[in-house]
């Protein structure tokens, strides 16, 4: 007897992550979120009932990450002031 298999196509794990969440991974707060996401420098979020809002976790690591390596990638003296 063999069984057949369905190949799939694999759907990438993400989860959503509410307003609390996000601004402890990013450190910012709701108002700068906002701000954000108004420019076009944060991840959109998404909507999920018509009072409640979330935001792909991946998106927003990636975000996070993507402000690390901007910060690696500056010039000594550039920048944060040195204390």
């Amino acid at each position: 007897m063999q069984l057949a298999t369905v190949n799939r196509p694999q759907i990438p794990r993400d989860r959503l992550i509410r307003l609390p969440e996000v601004e402890r991974v990013t450190g910012c707060k709701k108002s700068t979120i906002y701000l954000l996401m108004k420019r076009g420098e944060f991840p959109r979020c998404v909507q999920i009932t018509p009072r409640m809002v979330a935001w792909p976790e991946s998106a927003v690591l990636q975000f996070v990450q993507d402000r690390i390596a901007a910060a690696a990638a500056q010039q000594p003296g550039e920048g944060v002031a040195a204390a």
